[in-house]
């Protein structure tokens, strides 16, 4: 069957203490409890509504590290950000990523740049001629 010796113990061992049929059914793995408790979890939709500047960050974007600020603040509970962008998911909400541009941007200068000055910075693909260079 491909399995260890020690899962075909710990099976033999769980159905003489729970009995064959209930010893050897499927029991979901328990892994670590979560950090936060359900009625913790309840509250982060209406802590995130309040928006990002009611935290003292500048702007309303939410990214995963102001998430996990406002959860260590809150509740005292800290979390990897990765881990954060799966907890925002599972409450329906998606991770934010600021565009991150600088005040002085220019953005007539830009386009001009992108219509004027790239194509002739682009490299161009070499046209096959058909005749071999070798």
């Amino acid at each position: 069957m491909g399995v260890t010796r020690g899962a075909v113990s710990q099976w033999l061992k769980r159905a003489r203490v729970e009995g064959v049929e209930e010893g050897l059914r499927v029991h979901p793995a328990s892994g670590r409890p979560p950090k936060l408790t359900p009625e913790q979890r309840a509250q982060l939709p209406a802590l995130l509504d309040r928006g990002a500047e009611a935290y003292g960050f500048r702007g309303q974007v939410w990214t995963c590290k102001r998430v996990g600020a406002v959860i260590r603040r809150t509740f005292g509970v800290t979390y990897d950000p990765s881990h954060i962008a799966r907890l925002l998911h599972r409450l329906g909400y998606s991770v934010q990523r600021p565009v991150e541009r600088a005040m002085q941007r220019d953005q007539a200068a830009i386009g001009g740049w992108w219509e004027q000055r790239w194509p002739a910075l682009k490299k161009r693909r070499p046209t096959r001629t058909g005749a071999s260079s070798g």
